[in-house]
């Protein structure tokens, strides 16, 4: 088969289009005919050598992907060969096959093209165990989401005005603002322009935000702690803004507040299969009914996938970028 190898860390042009040895699936887990993948941040990541898969997964990027099951290990079951999925990885979507632990399986949801299926499992597996197993999020509830306009921030903004919150969320043009609203978004933040603290509190009266979904880390921590309200629980899923900031911990302590960090690629393999149990009893409902949906800025093929990590880095995107495989 051929895959997106990584030889030396670097720039878009390390993405190498190679042929490699076929995948070949172990005990619970099944062979997966790629159709597409879906570039995520943590790829970059692992293309400039700083995010390493972790042990035992794949040495591909791509964590996620569509296709079709064409093989299967000792000890599985509920799924066949023919079987129509996408699925949550570790590694290995940018590659024409892929093993998957069967835990991490989705079916595709219902009149739903495979292809756009790929844009799935990272972002409603990342929202869904943050913004609400970790941080509850109730009906009548304001979530502030930074990065809005992202595959995160997209589905964010779906599943939770689908259960009855409020939302608000940062962006940095208007067009990505505008596409924000026509999604259901309540308040509309231009980072570049206004203080989201001080829209916050306007928009809540003083209240504050009951849950923030956070991708910036450091940048972002003290104000990100000052815009939560009593009760607040902040979720931090990365660190575009980088690793290390200083915590108010007293401010903490005042708003009862919680904080929480997390990933989903390095999870034991058991707590990821929960997520994805969890992920298809209350999300893939919403999206089978057509409440909520994937957005696709647009799909490039697999061997292209340099041309899909530069508009990544120049944020030059709306929801999730695609490669489909040959």
């Amino acid at each position: 088969m051929y895959a997106i190898t990584i030889p030396e860390p670097g720039g878009p042009e390390a993405l190498v289009w190679d042929e490699v040895p076929d995948p070949v699936p172990g005990e619970g887990e099944v062979l997966v005919e790629v159709v597409a993948s879906a570039v995520n941040r943590a790829d970059l990541m692992q293309r400039q050598g700083f995010y390493d898969p972790p042990p035992g997964a794949s040495p591909y990027p791509g964590l996620e992907c569509a296709g079709r099951i064409v093989g299967t290990g000792p000890g599985v079951s509920g799924w066949a060969v023919g079987d129509e999925v996408c699925a949550l990885l570790a590694g290995g979507g940018y590659a024409q096959k892929v093993v998957v632990p069967a835990g991490q399986l989705l079916p595709v949801p219902e009149g739903m093209d495979l292809e756009r299926a790929a844009a799935l499992p990272e972002v409603a597996c990342t929202v869904w165990s943050n913004v609400f197993m970790i941080s509850h999020l109730r009906p009548g509830e304001t979530l502030l989401v930074h990065g809005g306009s992202s595959g995160i921030g997209t589905m964010a903004i779906q599943l939770a005005k689908a259960v009855g919150a409020k939302v608000a969320v940062t962006a940095g043009t208007k067009e990505k603002l505008d596409f924000c609203a026509e999604l259901g978004a309540d308040l509309l933040i231009n980072y570049r322009e206004q203080d989201f603290v001080e829209e916050i509190e306007r928009a809540t009266d003083g209240a504050g935000a009951d849950v923030i979904l956070d991708n910036m880390g450091a940048k972002y921590l003290d104000r990100n702690v000052r815009a939560l309200a009593v009760n607040g629980r902040l979720a931090i899923i990365g660190l575009q803004g980088g690793a290390k900031g200083e915590l108010n911990i007293g401010a903490l302590l005042v708003k009862r507040a919680a904080l929480s960090a997390t990933s989903l690629r390095a999870r034991p393999l058991g707590e990821k299969a929960a997520i994805v149990a969890a992920v298809r009893e209350h999300v893939w409902p919403l999206i089978d009914s057509g409440h909520v949906r994937p957005v696709v800025d647009r799909e490039l093929p697999m061997s292209d996938a340099a041309a899909a990590h530069r508009i990544l880095e120049e944020s030059g995107h709306i929801g999730k970028v695609l490669l489909l495989a040959p």
